[in-house]
């Protein structure tokens, strides 16, 4: 699962951060004690210093973490690195830094379901990156900014209170869009939708042979789908200014289009058993559709082929994968670019020991073994050297796809309003009748209103 994506990710090596004062195990086996930072043997006491890192648990698994911090420590004498990496992560870090014991780097996305890191980014806990682009990646002779593909530390997500500095580093990239059984597609003879007025014609043809046009993983997997949309309706100006809450941006004939086509898509078009499984115990039981022939399409990101590789599938599938069809003939399709980020508490006792940690993980080192697991971080020269199916999916923008980033603009906190939840998780409801589009309209203009006083 994404937000997982994202995504933009990954595991449990060994225990859980331990309380100030508590003894715990790290990465690397070695017993440490927080309170006082010392290793512990049987001949002597070596004074260390201790970084804590907590991660989401994700589809590229525990071991990746496992491999990256012992690199480090081993790329840096008398560091050891504890780390916390669960698939509930807010869950487990979180009594602990209520109480005021803080990760020192926390690797979880934005979108998330619990809006943790959007919580901090609201509170305006975090500390000042900046600096870190300018560093000189361990072990090497070129910083880290000129290291990263241009763009990704110009987003309203790493860079949320637009004041120009940098507060959330980006991770693993994925360019999102719609999956697909290719092998279904070659048996039939069908051929993939260039635009939407293909895509309804192909859906209705599907229909009598009992598959569905479409189906989702859960609700909040239609952020990617709806950023990359709002751009093919408007344009980046247009994106800018709904993600930003303008006034009366939603009653403009770009937000019309875009509302009517995913009202379309989701009343008429989407296998309805899917909000059923629409939650993170069963959504790959919508995935499964896809593999299954039961549904054409599905938004998502390439992690989905690690969720899925031991899946059963139907005879003769091959991944297939796609931008948004266009308007009209000839128009911009788009794929979004889901990021994962990485950050460090305002609170953080070392930050910056985490610093130089994050600095690493953008070196050819740590980016070898990300990329082992189908981790790619938007590091120059990546995508030429992926293979199988990461070549397809990573190759998408060289197919005249445009790229998409970015997300709502961060603001103050606003009792009772998630505008995710508003508009994202708000989809279910759409495929069963439950709520009709005039009313999911009405909620985002609320919602985006009551935002708007509150931006920073």
């Amino acid at each position: 699962m994404k937000k997982i994506l994202s995504l933009a990710i990954t595991a449990a090596l060994t225990l859980s951060l331990a309380a100030c004062g508590n003894s715990s195990e790290n990465a690397s086996g070695t017993t440490t004690n927080s309170s006082n930072n010392t290793k512990t043997n049987s001949t002597s006491t070596t004074e260390t210093r201790t970084l804590k890192l907590a991660a989401l648990e994700t589809a590229y698994g525990a071991d990746v973490w496992k491999e990256i911090t012992a690199a480090f420590e081993k790329a840096t004498p008398g560091v050891k690195v504890e780390t916390t990496i669960d698939k509930n992560i807010e869950d487990v870090i979180g009594p602990g830094m209520k109480s005021g014991d803080f990760p020192d780097i926390i690797h979880l996305a934005v979108g998330q379901q619990k809006g943790l890191t959007e919580t901090f980014v609201k509170d305006n806990n975090l500390t000042d990156l900046t600096d870190v682009l300018s560093m000189t990646v361990p072990g090497e002779d070129v910083t880290v900014k000129d290291k990263l593909i241009p763009g990704f530390t110009d987003t309203s997500i790493t860079n949320p209170y637009n004041d120009g500095k940098t507060y959330l580093m980006p991770m693993f990239y994925s360019p999102t869009g719609l999956f697909f059984n290719e092998g279904l597609f070659e048996e039939k003879g069908w051929k993939v939708p260039e635009t939407w007025d293909e895509m309804w014609a192909l859906g209705d043809k599907a229909k009598a042979e009992g598959i569905a046009l479409f189906a989702y993983p859960m609700p909040g997997y239609f952020d990617s789908f709806f950023y990359a949309l709002l751009n093919e309706v408007g344009g980046a100006d247009f994106f800018n200014k709904a993600t930003s809450y303008t006034e009366g941006v939603w009653e403009t004939p770009e937000a019309k289009q875009a509302f009517d086509l995913i009202t379309k898509l989701t009343s008429t078009y989407t296998e309805k058993t899917v909000p059923a499984n629409a939650n993170k115990d069963n959504f790959t039981k919508n995935q499964q559709l896809i593999l299954d022939n039961k549904a054409l399409f599905m938004p998502n990101g390439t992690w989905v082929v690690g969720e899925m590789s031991k899946a059963p599938r139907a005879e003769g599938f091959k991944w297939g994968f796609t931008a948004l069809p266009a308007l009209k003939e000839g128009g911009d399709r788009y794929s979004y670019t889901f990021f994962e980020q990485i950050w460090v508490p305002a609170k953080a006792e070392n930050a910056d020991l985490a610093k130089q940690f994050i600095a690493y993980l953008y070196s050819d080192e740590a980016a070898a073994i990300f990329a082992k697991v189908g981790a790619v971080q938007p590091i120059k020269g990546m995508s030429e050297k992926l293979d199988g199916d990461n070549k397809l999916f990573y190759s998408i923008y060289d197919s005249g796809a445009k790229a998409a980033m970015g997300a709502f603009a961060t603001t103050d906190p606003v009792e009772g309003v998630n505008i995710s939840d508003t508009v994202f998780r708000s989809i279910d409801s759409l495929v069963t009748g439950a709520k009709s589009q005039e009313d999911w309209v009405n909620g985002i203009i609320k919602a985006s209103d009551a935002l708007r006083a509150a931006m920073k």
